[in-house]
This record gives C-alpha cells, structure tokens and sequence, in this order.
C-alpha cells in the first residue's frame, strides 16, 4: 500500500511501519488465532441448537481466521519479492475476509435489532436457513469482488502490498470500496444500534429488562464502537491515498504521513479479529448458557478454580 516517488525517500516509513507489524501483528495473530479457534469449537460443538446467531458468528469467527492466518504471509512477502499469483492470492485473502468480516458483524446487528424491534417476529423465525444462505452470499460476493486483484501490479514478482497498479487507485473503484465496503455498512450499524439503544432505554416492559439483564445494551454500544474504530481508520486511509496516486495530494511530507497513515491503519483493522472473540464473551450470559461455557471451564482442570 505504500507510495513510491522519486522526489519523495519512504524508507524511514517503511521501516516505522514494519517495526509497528512485528510489534502488533504477531500479539493479534497469537491471541486472535487462539481465541477464535475457542469460538470455532464452542459454537460448532456445544451449541445445543444452531439459530441464525450461531451461524454468524461461526463465519465470522472462520473470516478472523483466515484473516490472520494470512498475516505471517502478508510480513513476510511484504519485505521479500513473491510469484505475482502467489502474491494477488495471499492479498485477495486478506481483503476477503475483512470485508467478509464488516458485513458479518452487521448482519449480526440487523438480527439483534430485528429481535428487539420486533420481539416475537424475531424469536420465532430463527431457523438458520437463511443465514445461513446469507452467509454464503457475502462469501461468494466478495470473493467475485476480488478478482481485479490479479491483475493489480506493474511487475512480476514483486512484494505484496507493494507497488500497485494506477487501476488499483482509480477513483471509481476506490468510490466503490468506500460506498459499497464502508460507507452503506456503517450507516446500517449505527442505524440498527441506534434503534436498539433507543428501544431498550425507553421501552418499559419486563421484556426490555431481561434484555438489558443480559447485557444487549452494553454489547451494542461496545460492538459498534469497535466497528468505528477498527475500520474507519483504514478507510480514510485509503481515501486520502487515492488522492496521492491520483496527483490531488503533491506535498512529499503529507505523502509521507499518509503512508505511514494506511500501513498503521491496517495493522489496527486487524486487531478487529481479537476484539470480535472478545464480543463473544461480552455477549454475556445468553453466550455462556447457550454454549455451557461453564462446563467446559470446568472441565479442563487448570480452569477448574476459575469455574466458581
């Protein structure tokens, strides 16, 4: 993602930005991959009955998966030249699944505001059915979207995330991105969570209270919090570096910044892949007594003090 020119050196930022990989990613691949990997297990084996809920979060959880299974790739032929199909594959990985990932955690939204919207509706019509032909959807979609990847360098080999084409930058598709991969997701999360944040402090029934026992309102203020902040970042990031490649930004010191900018950017948005297994435990007790949580704590004897 990084910009090269010859009035401008970015090998200072590049080394920042490769001191700042090493120093976060291998924490976020370590922890996100164990903590998911948990997620994995719990959802797909002591989940008594799959709903709609379930299979989300089960994709989501194999979309951080593959995402940081992608990241010791993504260091290691960032700095080391690689096979131009090589390369668009481990990027076109990458990319799928953060995309994959936005649009999980916003039907994951859709769902909650449609249970508490609509209470009744909701609880009755959780057959995972259509999640799970959702979920299938979003997969092929943004698999389908990352196709141009291939074709997204000047030179083969080269170093991923290095050195892309101006079709890469160009204002369409960058606009498409934005629209398409942040903007439209965004203004469903807040929507919804706003919807929901407002029945739950307003509505007065003995429903709302249950809801709010079991944590509905702190999860939805915390998950869209983390969606802003993991994502919009790297967004803005993307915005202000299409406005380089397209010649709109000539100052060598902001070209500088804004690719330190992109690449930091990036390393964040990966920390989304932790944050979401945290979201799985603050999902409070309807997480922990639908999947027996307790049991399993109590089951591995290290744990077991911790199980009462």
């Amino acid at each position: 993602m990084t910009n090269s020119s010859r009035e401008c050196d970015f090998t200072a930022v590049d080394s920042l930005a490769k001191t700042l990989q090493l120093g976060i990613s291998i924490p976020t691949f370590i922890l996100g991959l164990v903590l998911n990997a948990l997620a994995l297990c719990v959802f797909c084996c002591f989940w008594k009955k799959q709903t709609k809920t379930s299979v989300y979060m089960i994709n989501l959880a194999l979309a951080d998966v593959l995402l940081l299974l992608s990241l010791p790739l993504k260091l290691y032929y960032s700095v080391t030249e690689a096979p131009g199909l090589l390369c668009s594959f481990i990027q076109a990985l990458y990319f799928v699944n953060t995309y994959v990932s936005i649009f999980i955690i916003v039907c994951i939204t859709v769902d909650r505001y449609i249970c508490i919207r609509h209470p009744f509706e909701g609880r009755a019509n959780q057959s995972p059915k259509w999640a799970v032909l959702i979920c299938c959807v979003v997969w092929a979609v943004a698999w389908i979207c990352s196709s141009p990847m291939y074709v997204f360098h000047r030179k083969d080999p080269f170093t991923c995330f290095h050195n892309m084409s101006e079709k890469a930058w160009s204002v369409p598709l960058i606009v498409s991105v934005e629209i398409f991969g942040f903007l439209i997701p965004l203004a469903v999360m807040v929507f919804c969570s706003a919807q929901n944040i407002w029945i739950l402090l307003n509505h007065k029934s003995q429903a709302k209270k249950k809801v709010e026992g079991s944590g509905s309102l702190r999860v939805i203020i915390v998950n869209l919090v983390v969606f802003l902040v993991c994502f919009t970042p790297v967004h803005l990031a993307i915005c202000l570096q299409c406005l380089v490649r397209q010649h709109m930004i000539e100052d060598c010191s902001l070209k500088q910044t804004i690719s330190l900018f992109i690449q930091v950017s990036m390393i964040f948005a990966n920390l989304n892949c932790c944050l979401d297994a945290i979201f799985y435990y603050f999902a409070a007790k309807e997480f922990r007594e639908k999947t027996h949580l307790k049991k399993v704590i109590e089951a591995c004897r290290v744990f077991k003090p911790c199980a009462t």
